[in-house]
């Protein structure tokens, strides 16, 4: 019996020298070299041009086939895993079109820009008193409402009400974030 597992022991070192090797000439090889191992080895062509990713299916898929591919039990838990998981978070960016144009379906502008934290909901009406009048802000989606003209920014309207520059923020009251109180300020006693 122990003569029998060092023959096994042996083909099994001299298949594993033999897999290392070729792994190992992978490693050298061109890209056309990879695309017509990787050919020749999963029997059709690739679309990939990364170089890491394409060395690395082609040394799986050697090891693969020389050492005998996953049991059933573990194709079974892996498709009970894939079954589960929600492996894509985001949609395609083709993923959704209407009447011929697509839909956007990521959160946020198109220049990557997300709305400030501080700014309420789009449909809020932020009133301020100043120098005697109510000033009445609507927040839009983009911008912002005053006296039915549209602003960009809260500090170009209140620019437009003082003929100075303020951040438009500290204007209307929104530099804390919601729910912080103010300070007290103390006063020195003299």
């Amino acid at each position: 019996m122990g003569l029998w597992l060092t023959v096994t022991e042996r083909k099994r070192n001299t298949m594993d020298t033999a897999v290392l090797m070729e792994i190992e000439s992978l490693r050298r090889a061109s890209m056309a070299g990879l695309r017509e191992k990787y050919r020749e080895v999963f029997g059709e062509e690739t679309r990939c041009r990364h170089r890491e990713h394409l060395f690395r299916r082609i040394a799986w898929r050697l090891q693969a086939l020389a050492e005998g591919d996953l049991s059933e039990r573990a194709r079974g838990r892996a498709q009970q895993i894939a079954q589960d998981a929600d492996l894509r978070m985001v949609a395609p960016r083709d993923f959704l079109a209407v009447a011929g144009e697509r839909v956007q379906t990521a959160r946020g502008d198109r220049n990557g820009r997300e709305q400030d934290r501080r700014l309420p909901l789009p449909g809020t009406v932020l009133s301020r008193k100043w120098k005697g009048r109510t000033i009445l802000v609507e927040v839009l989606a983009k911008g912002f409402r005053y006296e039915n003209r549209p602003y960009s920014s809260l500090s170009a309207i209140a620019v437009a009400i003082t003929g100075t520059r303020w951040n438009g923020l500290a204007f209307f009251g929104l530099t804390r974030p919601a729910g912080v109180p103010r300070k007290e300020r103390r006063h020195a006693k003299k």
